[in-house]
């Protein structure tokens, strides 16, 4: 018998999706409406405004990418119901629209003919209605299938190769049987392992999937006129940290897929995965708000963040759990650490028992634990963007 919990209790959604929290969602559609959206979230307590910097004059594939974040955060079985305000109402109403498939609530409103004040009063009165809704809504057991798990590395150093990633490794190992969606990116921090990593794939058409991939993200290095990824990858805190090279890096980073584990697809940024259970490579920066950003909206709803030196990510609509192998870190920065797998390196555990603690910690989470990022008010938002605005 495995020594975990079998089920979690979470919010199930009007489409099947189970969410672990219960967000009242304000989103804005584009920068200029940031301000009326954070004034709705003033006025009616229990909502979430998350302001973004963009959404005027994006065009072509960087457009795409910018409907999809913002409609599949909307979209993400953490979020109960949605309160969408945009300048105008075309995008508005697009945005509202792809939510909407899902079944929740979601209502838009455009500030143009109206102005701030009186689409203020208007949402927040819609807002009201949403949060009296929602409070009300009760957590029900689900199987461990129902859970959605991505995963990223930060700040890491000779400890997150040695211990915390291969924790976080144990558990995609543990729970990909159990039928759970996971998911893994971060395309720079695989440079110098994407042949091993391609090797990971279950089926040929991922492989070939994950190379293209790979490869487009190198061609555009070599495009940009840089040969090497000096003062990005790896970073100052890496080499500080013990990890020299970027091979040394991707090869660390690895190990957060398991032994066992194979993807089964590939994924665009902030795309939902389609081909069922399974584990998933997302083509994602390695920057920590953006990947974690993107994984949301895709319809990720636990996040594991194994982290060396120290970093602080959360996200406002999937909770982050971070775990760290280095015993200075789990010292020096406690409250931005919810799991202490330092024992590793010092022998005092090993990596079975790490990856039960691992899954116990995120069974409590998706339960309605509060990590450390959440009480702390981490709540970073970033969209990725692959082109300037017109």
């Amino acid at each position: 018998m495995e020594n975990w919990p079998q089920s979690f209790f979470g919010y199930r959604r009007e489409n099947g999706r189970v969410g672990v929290r219960n967000h009242v969602l304000i989103l804005p559609v584009d920068d200029i409406s940031n301000a009326a959206v954070e004034m709705v979230g003033h006025n009616i307590k229990g909502t979430l405004a998350i302001p973004h910097s963009y959404g005027r004059l994006q065009f072509g594939a960087d457009l795409e990418l910018f409907f999809r974040t913002i409609i599949g955060t909307g979209r993400n079985p953490n979020v109960a119901a949605v309160v969408v305000i945009g300048i105008e109402p075309g995008w508005t109403q697009r945005v509202v629209d792809g939510i909407s498939l899902t079944g929740k609530p979601v209502s838009g409103f455009s500030i143009e003919g109206g102005g701030d004040l009186a689409t203020v009063a208007k949402a927040s009165r819609q807002a009201q209605e949403y949060v009296q809704w929602a409070t009300e809504l009760q957590r029900e057991e689900c199987p461990l299938s129902d859970l959605w798990i991505s995963v990223k590395c930060g700040e890491s150093d000779t400890t997150s190769g040695l211990g915390s990633n291969p924790a976080v490794g144990d558990l995609m190992d543990k729970l990909d049987p159990f039928g759970v969606h996971l998911c893994f990116g971060e395309t720079s921090e695989l440079t110098g392992a994407e042949q091993v990593c391609a090797n990971r794939s279950s089926n040929p058409e991922a492989k070939e999937k994950f190379l293209n991939t790979w490869n487009a993200y190198n061609d555009f290095i070599l495009e940009n006129k840089t040969n090497d990824l000096s003062e990005s990858q790896p970073t100052k805190g890496n080499i500080a940290g013990g990890l020299t090279t970027i091979e040394e890096k991707a090869f660390g980073n690895l190990q957060k897929i398991g032994k066992k584990t194979n993807f089964i697809d590939v994924l665009e940024p902030a795309e939902e995965p389609t081909k069922g259970p399974g584990l998933y490579f997302m083509d994602t920066s390695s920057a920590a708000a953006e990947c974690v950003t993107l994984q949301a909206a895709a319809g990720f709803t636990v996040h594991l963040f194994p982290t060396g030196q120290g970093n602080v990510i959360g996200n406002p609509i999937e909770p982050v759990i971070k775990l760290t192998a280095n015993p200075n870190t789990a010292a020096t920065m406690s409250e931005h650490i919810d799991l202490d797998v330092s024992g590793i390196l010092k022998r005092e555990m090993n990596l079975d028992q790490a990856g039960n603690e691992l899954v116990n910690i995120t069974v409590r989470t998706a339960n309605g634990r509060h990590t450390c990022a959440e009480s702390l008010g981490h709540r970073e938002f970033v969209l990725t963007k692959l082109f300037r605005s017109a």
